[in-house]
Order: structure tokens, then C-alpha cells, then sequence
């Protein structure tokens, strides 16, 4: 038995390494496709031409990848913060990512129980996803609800989408003058409000390097607002239960040991190049992750769910463009 659940462990680190070379490739480089992208799209594949007998085989690992690894996964994801990246951007800075996250993820909310009459966990997991940092908080949101394995997938699947959209529009509209903002202004909207952090690099770098580092600094602040959220989410969560309903008050540890990893990654004590090993691992266990998920998502999922997580993901796109270039203007 003991050999059976190895083996299937090791045949998702095997896929989740494939996804990883294929996000080397060149062409998907250019197109900044991530390689937890690429994992999810590989494992949705996989469980509409795999038999039966071998999803089943797979479960443990499968179980394993979406559990502790991804948790893992969350808490090694400090390394690539510090709490430097704060006064790097100044109050301004801070302020406007504090308001991205919080405003993006209530409208969210609002819009997607009150007016689409959305699945709770769907709509929390897509205005998490819009919020904050893409794929990385659908997981880590996916994490505290303890949700089905496909609503995370739709969630996903909605940031790849309208991210990919942002992260070439952009640029574009700034390059032709559509964005009034300087270089600096300018990367800190990027940052605040695109989806995935390989969204930020490429559509950074497509402007200048200037606007690049400002962009990749903001957006790394609204990476660390992560842990807050989720710490937010729990005890709301609990508030909002009623009193035969009572939960037991769970705090997700891996937020709070994320924290404290900020906090230790920020005293540089770590040399760069052990900090750059972790950054991979910490990607090859959240791209096992994605793997495992996208082998518990068949796309009669998709369809029984709708079009709703789109529409809710479109309007959550529309707020952040737009209030997104109002605001940074006024708070920065």
C-alpha cells in the first residue's frame, strides 16, 4: 500500500516537473505563462484520457499534493517577500494595494451572491484570485474553505483569462498615451492590479525597467495582504455562523507561519543564492499542487457551473482598471 501511495506521488512530482520545463520553452516564456498555468491545463487533460483505475491510483497523491504540499508551498512563498518591499513603495504604495485587495474582493463578494447568486466558496475563491495574487491566493484561499477540488480550477481559470487580457492591454494603452501617469505611477497601477505576478514581470518589462521594478515591488505587497486575508476570512467566516451553527475557531497556520517567513526572509540573513533554491522548490510545490488540482477538475464541472464566475471575474477586470487608474492617482 505504503508503495502504491510513493509511487503516485512520485508520478505527480514528475508531471508537476514536465509543466516546469514546458514553462521554459521559449515561446511560453514570451507569453509569460507560468508553469502553475500549465499544470492545471496539463492535469485537466489528463483526467479525460486517463482510465479510471489510474485516477484512483493517483488519489493519494493527488490528496497529498492538494493538502500539504500546497500548504508547504504557501509558507516557502515568503522568501520571495520582505517587508522592505513596503518602503520601497512608501504610504502611497501600501495604501493603494491595501485598497485593490479589500475594495476588489468586497465588490466581488457583493456581486457574486447578491446579484449572480453565485456558489459561496466559487465566489470567494474567483474574488480572492482578482484580489490578490492570482493563482497563489485561489490555492491558498482553497486552503481555509476546504472547497471541491473544480472550483478552484474555475476560479483559475478566470485569472488566466482577464490577466492574460490585462497584461497585454496594458502596456499597449500606455504606450499611446491612454494612461496619463509617470513611469513610477504607472508601475505601481500595474502592480495593483494585475492578476498573476508573471503578469506584472512581462507587462513591466514590455514599458521599461523603471516602471517593471515599481510594478514588482506593489504587486509584492499586495502578495504579503495575503495572510491578513485569509486570517480575515476565517474569523468573518466564524462571526457570521449562527449559534447552533458554531464553527471551532481554526487559524490556518501556514498564513501565520508565511508571516513570520517575510519577517525572517526580510532580515537578509539568508544568502541570495539559497533564498533562489528555495523560490524553485517553493514553485515546484505549488505547481504539484495545480497538478493535483487540475486532475480532480473534468469539464462537466465547468458546465454545470456556468458563466457566471466569468461575468463576476469581467466586472471584478472593469473595477480594477478603472478604479484602479483613479485611485493610485490620488493616494500616491
Amino acid at each position: 500500500m505504503r508503495q502504491k501511495q510513493f509511487i503516485s506521488v512520485v508520478i505527480i512530482a514528475l508531471l508537476a516537473s514536465f509543466s516546469i520545463f514546458v514553462s521554459h520553452i521559449d515561446v511560453i516564456q514570451t507569453l509569460s505563462i507560468s508553469p502553475l498555468i500549465i499544470a492545471i491545463l496539463l492535469g485537466i487533460v489528463l483526467i479525460h484520457i486517463m482510465k479510471k483505475k489510474w485516477s484512483d491510483y493517483l488519489h493519494y497523491g493527488m490528496a497529498l499534493s492538494t493538502k500539504q504540499v500546497l500548504r508547504l508551498g504557501i509558507v516557502l512563498y515568503g522568501f520571495r517577500l520582505t517587508v522592505q518591499n513596503i518602503f520601497e513603495v512608501g504610504l502611497g504604495g501600501f495604501m493603494f494595494a491595501l485598497f485593490i485587495v479589500a475594495s476588489t474582493f468586497i465588490i466581488g463578494y457583493i456581486i457574486g451572491i447578491k446579484v449572480l447568486n453565485m456558489d459561496n466558496e466559487i465566489t470567494i475563491l474567483t474574488a480572492a484570485g482578482s484580489s490578490i495574487c492570482g493563482a497563489a491566493a485561489v490555492l491558498a484561499t482553497e486552503s481555509v474553505l476546504k472547497s471541491e477540488a473544480y472550483k478552484s480550477a474555475v476560479a483559475v481559470s478566470t485569472v488566466v483569462i482577464f490577466g492574460s487580457i490585462a497584461m497585454v492591454v496594458y502596456p499597449s494603452l500606455y504606450q499611446i498615451g491612454w494612461f496619463d501617469l509617470d513611469a513610477h505611477t504607472f508601475g505601481l497601477f500595474l502592480g495593483g492590479t494585475l492578476h498573476e505576478v508573471a503578469h506584472v514581470v512581462a507587462a513591466g518589462n514590455a514599458v521599461n525597467n523603471e516602471v517593471a521594478n515599481s510594478a514588482v515591488i506593489e504587486k509584492m505587497i499586495r502578495v504579503i495582504l495575503l495572510a491578513p486575508f485569509l486570517l480575515v476570512l476565517v474569523f468573518v467566516g466564524i462571526k457570521q455562523s449562527t449559534e447552533s451553527e458554531k464553527k471551532k475557531v481554526v487559524v490556518p497556520w501556514f498564513a501565520v507561519i508565511f508571516i513570520v517567513v517575510i519577517g525572517f526572509n526580510s532580515l537578509s540573513i539568508m544568502p541570495l543564492k539559497a533564498v533562489e533554491y528555495i523560490n524553485d522548490f517553493d514553485t515546484f510545490l505549488l505547481t504539484m499542487a495545480m497538478l493535483a488540482l487540475g486532475l480532480q477538475t473534468h469539464v462537466s464541472k465547468f458546465t454545470s457551473v456556468g458563466i457566471k464566475p466569468f461575468i463576476l471575474a469581467g466586472v471584478l477586470f472593469g473595477w480594477l482598471m478603472l478604479a484602479g487608474y483613479i485611485v493610485v492617482q490620488l493616494i500616491v
